[in-house]
């Protein structure tokens, strides 16, 4: 996972996240990772068009973007 969040910070490739909420709902972001702790993740995710804290213990599944896959591919 910390791969992925490395060279999503350093190519500003966005990551497509499932992540479950504080009030239990399941929810999939679009998000550019900003910064990384042992504990958070920041991150601007691009469905609300802001900067977002996520816990990385909620984070069930993350990938590169399947919508822009082609455009990032070396």
């Amino acid at each position: 996972m910390d791969g992925l969040f490395i060279r999503s910070i350093e190519e500003n490739i966005p990551l497509e996240m499932i992540y479950l909420a504080e009030n239990q709902e399941i929810t999939r972001r679009r998000l550019i990772i900003k910064e990384v702790t042992d504990e958070y993740i920041r991150a601007y995710c691009l469905l609300r068009k802001q900067i977002r804290t996520f816990k990385r213990d909620n984070i069930l599944s993350i990938m590169p973007d399947q919508h822009n896959k082609s455009r990032y591919l070396h």
